[in-house]
């Protein structure tokens, strides 16, 4: 559990809630700051000025957030929505930025009407260029851009799939068959030491994924990102196996896996 500083006391009640949520996901969740900016692609020091109220998380990183924790996201947009309403009341009322980065130099004063206004025109500007510049008789489809959720490769190459990314969203399915070893491989991995604990990501922790489920327990989504969920499947096998404990996965557990 984490050691949360005081929010200020002038902070705005709706930030604030917003705050308290979040901060609870973060510590329900069992992840650090650094694993936290490492899942959802927010920096550490974004983190650090969003859970303690000195600036307001954007959508992306309430949804990223909501992602890694494996709880719903509508509630916290919700709150965030509140929180943007706020704020803007407060700029409207005292003329100032209530929330901002510390060292950031305060705003001049600037009428909310002609905030909406600017916001407005820009867009309708930014889709003009849009539809002056994208090739859309092109019929070659483009590659996606990465997102914010997205993460490196990691681990060992597959030897069909590639390099493991993660990506928010994307799973994978499980087919676990008896190989003529007689120990059962789900497809991604054929290792059996190699230790995988939580905030892995990896082909190897998708591999684990589908042989949790194999045994009866259920790690969430099968993505290849070892969360609570995944940490919970493995002190179950574990449990059952009467093997060490320690939500580890390793030579021991692979052995139990591959039964």
């Amino acid at each position: 559990m984490s050691r949360w500083r005081d929010l200020p006391e002038s902070l705005d009640p709706r930030l604030r809630h917003l705050v308290a949520e979040l901060r609870a996901h973060k510590d329900r969740s069992g992840l650090s700051i650094a694993a936290l900016a490492h899942r959802t692609g927010f920096g550490k020091s974004s983190w650090d000025r969003y859970l303690n109220g000195r600036a307001l998380p954007p959508e992306e990183a309430v949804e990223a957030l909501a992602q890694v924790c494996e709880v719903a996201a509508a509630p916290l947009l919700e709150l965030r929505e509140l929180a943007t309403t706020g704020a803007a009341e407060a700029e409207a009322e005292a003329g100032v930025e209530t929330v901002r980065p510390i060292g950031a130099a305060p705003r001049t004063p600037v009428p909310w009407t002609a905030i909406l206004l600017s916001s407005v025109t820009t867009s309708l500007v930014m889709l003009a260029g849009l539809v002056l510049l994208a090739p859309w008789e092109d019929s070659t489809p483009s590659a996606p851009a990465a997102t914010a959720t997205e993460r490196p490769a990691a681990g060992d190459v597959h030897p069909e799939l590639g390099v493991y990314k993660y990506s928010s969203g994307t799973t994978y399915e499980c087919d676990v068959r008896r190989d003529d070893d007689g120990l059962l491989y789900a497809g991604y991995s054929r290792t059996r030491t190699a230790l995988l604990d939580k905030n892995a990501y990896r082909w190897a922790v998708v591999e684990a994924q589908c042989l949790l489920e194999q045994h009866g327990a259920s790690p969430g989504v099968v993505d290849g990102a070892f969360g609570t969920n995944t940490d919970r499947a493995v002190r179950q096998v574990q449990t059952e196996a009467k093997i060490a404990v320690d939500g580890v996965i390793g030579p021991d557990t692979w052995k139990v896996l591959r039964k």
